[in-house]
C-alpha cells in the first residue's frame, strides 16, 4: 500500500458522492455528457484570493500566471478579481485579452518570443519582461517600424535560487531572463533607445512549501531590485517578486502558511532602500490560486488482475493529467490524492488497487497501489488538485482520444 497525498479541505460528500461547488460529483458528468471531466469551483479560486489580499500588504498586486490554467471562463472570472496577467506566449496574449483583462496589466514573459509575437504584444500596450539583449533590440526595432513605444520590463536571472522549490527558476546558467550581472546595462540601454521601461521581473523558483526560503528569496529580491536599480539611476515603476507558493500534493507535505511571509514583507516595505520608495510591488502566482480548486473525473472501464495486482482501468490518463502520473515535474512518482467519488469517504478495501488510464503506455498510471473502496465498472474516480496544470499541460492529441471536458462552477 502506498500513500496519497491530503485531499484538500474544500470537498466534502453528499449521501456518498462527491460534492464540487455544491454539485455531486455524478450530476456534473451527466451535465457534461461524459467523462473525463475537469470540474473548477471558483468560489475555492476567490478564496484563495481573499487569503492572499488578507495576508500580505495592501500595497502588493497580485498577478495571475495563465500557464496553470488558461479556462475561457475561469479567465473571464479572474480578470476582475486580480491586479494583473502574466503570458507567455501569443496565444496566452489573445486569451488575455479575450478575458478583457487590460492590456497595461498584462506583462508577457518566456524566452522565446518571435517577432510576430512581439509586434502584437508591442501593438496592444503589454509590457514585455525581456529575457535577452537581443529580444530588447527586436522590441525597439518593431516599436519604430509600427509606430508605437514599447513597454518593457527586465527579467532578471537572479544570482540566487529559492532554496527547495519544486522548479528552480534563478541561479546558475538558465535559459531565463538576463544575467544579473548584464541586467541593469540592459534597462539602460532600453530607456536611451526610447522604450518605456516598466522595471523588474525576478522569479527565483516555483512550488515551494517553505515560508522561510520565500521570505529569504524575497528579500534577497529586493536588495538585487535595488542594487540594479541604484546602477540604472531610476526607479523602476514595478518590481514583480516573482512566485514561489506550493500547494501540498503528495505524502507528508505541509500546506504552506503564507501568513509570515506576509508578515516580513510588511516589514521590508516599511524599510525599502531610497531608489526603491516610489516603486510599485506584485507577486505572480499560478497554481496556489487555482490548483485545489479542480477535480479530475474519470469513468471506471475496467477492473482486472495480472499477477496478483488489481488495475483500476478509466477512461482519462496522462493525456489529460500528466502531472498526477508522475511526468510532469517530478523526479519520483508520487501519488496525488485520489478518490472514488460516488462512495466518497466510505472505508477503504483490504487490497490496494492501481488506477491506470486507457493509454498504451506504462507511465499511464494515475494512482500506484492505494487504498480505495471497493471499485466496480462505471464507478467515478475524482483526481485532486486538478486546477493548475492539467488539460492545457497534458498531451491532449496523443493516442486520438477525446479532448477532456471542462467546467467553471460558482
Amino acid at each position: 500500500m502506498k500513500p496519497m497525498g491530503p485531499i484538500p479541505p474544500w470537498f466534502a460528500a453528499e449521501e456518498g458522492m462527491l460534492l464540487v461547488g455544491g454539485y455531486g460529483a455524478a450530476s456534473l458528468v451527466d451535465e457534461a455528457g461524459d467523462t473525463p471531466l475537469f470540474a473548477y469551483d471558483m468560489d475555492i479560486v476567490a478564496a484563495q484570493i481573499r487569503r492572499f489580499r488578507e495576508a500580505m500588504p495592501a500595497a502588493l498586486h497580485l498577478h495571475y500566471a495563465i500557464k496553470a490554467n488558461p479556462y475561457a471562463p475561469l479567465l473571464t472570472a479572474m480578470a476582475g478579481q486580480v491586479d494583473g496577467f502574466d503570458i507567455a506566449s501569443g496565444g496566452e496574449l489573445e486569451m488575455a485579452l479575450a478575458a478583457g483583462m487590460d492590456p497595461a496589466r498584462i506583462s508577457f514573459a518566456g524566452p522565446g518570443k518571435r517577432n510576430d509575437e512581439l509586434e502584437a504584444a508591442i501593438f496592444a500596450g503589454v509590457t514585455l519582461n525581456l529575457e535577452s539583449e537581443g529580444e530588447g533590440r527586436r522590441s525597439l526595432a518593431i516599436g519604430q517600424r509600427i509606430g508605437k513605444i514599447p513597454r518593457v520590463a527586465v527579467r532578471v536571472n537572479p544570482d540566487f535560487d529559492l532554496k527547495g522549490s519544486g522548479m528552480r527558476m534563478g541561479g546558475g546558467a538558465k535559459p531565463f531572463g538576463v544575467d544579473a550581472d548584464h541586467a541593469a546595462a540592459l534597462a539602460r540601454a532600453m530607456i536611451d533607445g526610447g522604450a518605456d521601461w516598466r522595471g523588474w521581473h525576478i522569479f527565483a523558483g516555483s512550488q515551494n512549501l517553505d515560508a522561510m526560503a520565500i521570505i529569504e528569496t524575497q528579500a534577497a529580491t529586493i536588495a538585487l531590485a535595488a542594487r540594479l536599480s541604484d546602477a540604472v539611476g531610476v526607479t523602476p515603476p514595478l518590481v514583480n517578486l516573482g512566485g514561489g507558493f506550493g500547494l501540498a500534493y503528495f505524502p507528508g507535505d505541509v500546506p504552506l502558511d503564507i501568513r509570515p511571509i506576509g508578515v516580513a514583507l510588511d516589514t521590508a516595505f516599511e524599510s525599502l532602500p531610497d531608489i526603491l520608495t516610489g516603486s510599485a510591488f506584485a507577486i505572480e502566482l499560478g497554481r496556489w490560486l487555482v490548483g485545489e480548486a479542480g477535480v479530475y473525473l474519470t469513468r471506471v472501464i475496467d477492473v482486472k488482475v495480472s499477477q496478483g495486482e488489481t488495475f483500476v482501468v478509466v477512461d482519462g490518463g496522462l493525456h489529460h493529467q500528466l502531472a498526477a502520473s508522475g511526468n510532469f515535474g517530478t523526479v519520483v512518482r508520487r501519488n496525488y490524492p485520489i478518490a472514488l467519488a460516488n462512495h466518497f469517504g466510505a472505508a477503504p478495501a483490504a487490497d490496494p488497487v492501481t488506477v491506470v488510464g486507457c493509454l498504451c503506455t506504462p507511465i499511464d498510471r494515475l494512482g500506484d497501489k492505494i487504498a480505495l473502496p471497493p471499485v466496480q465498472e462505471g464507478d467515478l474516480i475524482a483526481i485532486f488538485l486538478a486546477g493548475a496544470y492539467g488539460a492545457s499541460a497534458s498531451p491532449a492529441a496523443f493516442l486520438g482520444h477525446p479532448s477532456p471536458r471542462e467546467v467553471l462552477l460558482g
